[in-house]
């Protein structure tokens, strides 16, 4: 079944110019990546669970909402405690994906345990969106799937109550997320899962990390030892309080700001022990130019007045591509971003989007397969398309605060994880909350 989306007319955002370096202490909104996985966990689990300062954003609450279709159970209302109860999972049900790589990859194998017919479909752009692989693994495994010839979305989930499970070959190598939404169900599946990838380097390593992680405090049994295998032994979920910490991404505009302007930015509520890669942003953010420290009063990101251009392999921590492309583009000196070539399937091709409308500017970057190549030079005001993608509104940000006259052309975008981000960078900006 079709939805429709509402149109609305939108007016560029002009991004606020920083006069003086930023100086703030922020508490920002939870880890999607979190939000997304305790969210899963807790609706196959076998009793109640709680998240605690989840991120209510667009993606998490397409997750909820998909679950919730399924038959799960959820109180929502509280944005500092969500409270999920597991219920049979049963169709018909539909799931809108919308734009959410979460959602369409980690959904579908748990609709493969509910009993009846579950729809997915979502945005127009996730359509486009990697997923092959995924649903190849789950026929394999037991789940029956109808597809269009694409092998992508809209598809339709014939539930038959319970997964066979058992072994598959997959290559990730488009996304991290293709293993761990076979991971999260995997418990569930009457023999557990072997998932092998095979291909080009998985992306975003620090996400399987994660991924396993919360699988194993939630009693699960993971064996990740061997490269590129994982292993899940079936068996019960435990019901259990999620900790939500904030968003490393959805931090990373604002510590780019203190570099940007000279200024120092603090985000509370950071844990001792991050699932997130704090320490990899840490050393990148450093050779940058800037000085990061984690106290109790949280992560501390200061501007040195230097801002450096940077080589660096970005696999791991792609997400932070554009933002960090914008910085790029103030440095003093050239920079070289490789190992991204997926995030060309991202909810827009990133590589391209960024080549584009930072040349439009009077950019000088070079996109190849893999990455970027940037040499600074003085850049002019323009309108920044963001394509629908929120780290593309990130980068026109930052770069707005030294270059004035930078419009994006949809800022409402950055919904999609942090719904305050206008209201908030602003007030950073300006010293006015």
């Amino acid at each position: 079944m079709g939805h429709m989306t509402a149109t609305r007319p939108l007016r560029p955002w002009t991004a606020p110019t920083a006069s003086d370096p930023v100086s703030t202490t922020l508490r920002l909104p939870g880890s999607k990546s979190l939000t997304a996985r305790a969210l899963v966990l807790s609706g196959l689990a076998t009793g109640p669970s709680t998240l605690a300062r989840p991120l209510r954003a667009r993606d998490t609450e397409l997750m909820a909402d998909g679950l919730r279709a399924m038959g799960v159970h959820m109180s929502i209302s509280d944005d500092e405690r969500w409270l999920v109860r597991p219920h049979p999972l049963a169709g018909p049900a539909h799931v809108d994906v919308g734009l959410a790589g979460t959602v369409m990859r980690f959904l579908p194998p748990v609709a493969g345990l509910a009993d009846g017919q579950i729809t997915f479909d979502g945005d127009p752009q996730a359509r486009l969106r990697p997923l092959g692989p995924l649903l190849d693994a789950l026929s394999r495994l037991g789940v029956r799937i109808t597809t269009p010839p694409t092998g992508s979305l809209p598809l339709t989930v014939l539930g038959g109550g319970q997964i066979r499970g058992g072994e598959v070959v997959i290559d990730a190598s488009a996304s991290s997320q293709l293993v761990s939404g076979l991971l999260l169900a995997a418990p569930h599946f009457d023999r557990g899962v072997v998932v092998r990838h095979v291909g080009p380097p998985v992306p975003s390593a620090p996400h399987l990390r994660m991924t396993v992680h919360m699988l194993r405090s939630a009693g699960a049994a993971v064996d990740d030892t061997a490269p590129d295998v994982w292993t899940v032994e079936p068996g019960p979920l435990a019901g259990r309080g999620w900790e939500i910490e904030p968003d490393l991404s959805g931090a990373v505009p604002f510590f780019a700001a203190a570099l940007v302007t000279g200024g120092e930015v603090t985000v509370t509520g950071w844990p001792g022990g991050s699932v997130q890669p704090v320490e990899r942003l840490r050393g990148l953010l450093q050779a940058m130019g800037g000085e990061v420290s984690l106290s109790t009063a949280g992560l501390t990101v200061r501007g040195t007045g230097a801002l450096h251009g940077l080589t660096a392999d970005l696999s791991d921590v792609s997400e932070l591509t554009p933002a960090l492309t914008a910085l790029a583009m103030l440095a003093d000196s050239p920079s070289r971003f490789t190992g991204i070539a997926h995030i060309r399937g991202h909810e827009t091709d990133r590589i391209t989007s960024l080549a584009r409308e930072f040349t439009a500017l009077g950019a000088d970057l070079t996109e190849f397969h893999g990455g970027l190549a940037i040499r600074p030079r003085p850049l002019r005001s323009g309108v920044f398309e963001t394509y629908h993608d929120h780290r593309m509104a990130h980068a026109a940000a930052i770069t707005g605060l030294a270059v004035p006259g930078i419009e994006l052309s949809d800022v409402a975008c950055t919904s999609k994880t942090m719904p305050e981000f206008p209201a908030l960078w602003s007030a950073m900006v300006t010293g006015k909350s």
